[in-house]
């Protein structure tokens, strides 16, 4: 009950109101001119407004693209009022600390939902006593649950997509990583470690499903203010540090996310597979 009212709290804070938001909130849609009519996407990690996921798949879903929603229990009230605002969407849940829920959710998807094209991935936890203090502090249970809810679960849910046969050949893989898989940032600790694990599993799966035509990119964004992120000791600090140290003195905004995700699912970028592609206004090339 702590944790859903936790929850709803953070969906109410105005502090935590991103400027896509309140124009999502007008009934403003993310059309990007690219069109996805036609194709299929499953969509894990919604939890809010305010979730990376919900972006990419209203951005997704603006641009013809029908999204199924795969989502933990403990938010599915939330998710449930979300998915209004989408046309035709499947919901079920799914939480990834299990094979047995993953096999569960994809044989939904291949009884209600048929094949797809997408499969985006943007799960990440990781306990916040842990998102603080020394790494070298963090116990080998916390590390085994970030490590396998952050990233073994987008192996899981890609062999379910394969095994199945339910993602197309020529389909598309995302994932969500952060500049501190290849950086020391203070307090991201377990979960940078988890990013870095995350960024390699690209790389092997892009290599294992190229044969196939699929294609399996992550992108790393900025620092945006999400439930998750909220978790993070010294967050506002980092946010303000991103804007000043970015070459276009500027935070990025979940939008930002969703249209580069609607680049990668298209056509226009056929050849690229097996990258970490950085959307974080100039931030992390900046030496100074």
């Amino acid at each position: 009950m702590k944790i859903m009212q936790k929850l709803k709290q953070k969906i109410h804070d105005s502090k935590f109101k991103s400027e896509a938001a309140k124009r999502r909130n007008k009934g403003d849609t993310m059309s990007t001119g690219i069109s996805l009519k036609g194709k299929k996407a499953v969509v894990f990690g919604v939890a809010t407004d305010k979730s990376i996921g919900w972006s990419i798949a209203k951005a997704l879903n603006d641009n013809g693209c029908q999204i199924a929603l795969g989502y933990q229990e403990r938010a599915g009230e939330y998710v449930k009022e979300l998915a209004k605002e989408l046309k035709d969407p499947f919901l079920a849940p799914c939480d990834m600390v299990a094979d047995e829920f993953i096999e569960n959710f994809f044989e939904k998807i291949e009884k209600e939902f048929g094949k797809f094209d997408f499969l985006i991935h943007s799960v990440a936890f990781a306990k916040k006593d842990y998102l603080q203090g020394k790494f070298y502090e963090v116990p080998r249970r916390a590390y085994n649950t970030a490590q396998e809810v952050s990233a073994y679960s987008l192996t899981a849910i890609t062999r379910e997509s394969v095994k199945r046969k339910l993602l197309n050949d020529n389909g598309v893989i995302l994932s969500m990583t952060y500049l501190g898989s290849v950086m020391a940032i203070q307090n991201y600790n377990v979960m940078g470690v988890a990013k870095a694990a995350l960024e390699s599993i690209t790389r092997y799966l892009a290599m294992d499903l190229g044969e196939n035509g699929i294609r399996v990119n992550a992108i790393s964004a900025g620092p945006i203010p999400t439930l998750a992120a909220s978790g993070i000791a010294g967050f506002d600090k980092i946010l303000e540090h991103a804007k000043g140290k970015s070459l276009l003195k500027r935070n990025i905004d979940a939008e930002d996310v969703g249209n580069t995700a609607v680049f990668l699912c298209s056509d226009l970028s056929r050849n690229i597979t097996g990258q970490v592609i950085y959307v974080d206004a100039g931030y992390s090339v900046n030496g100074l």
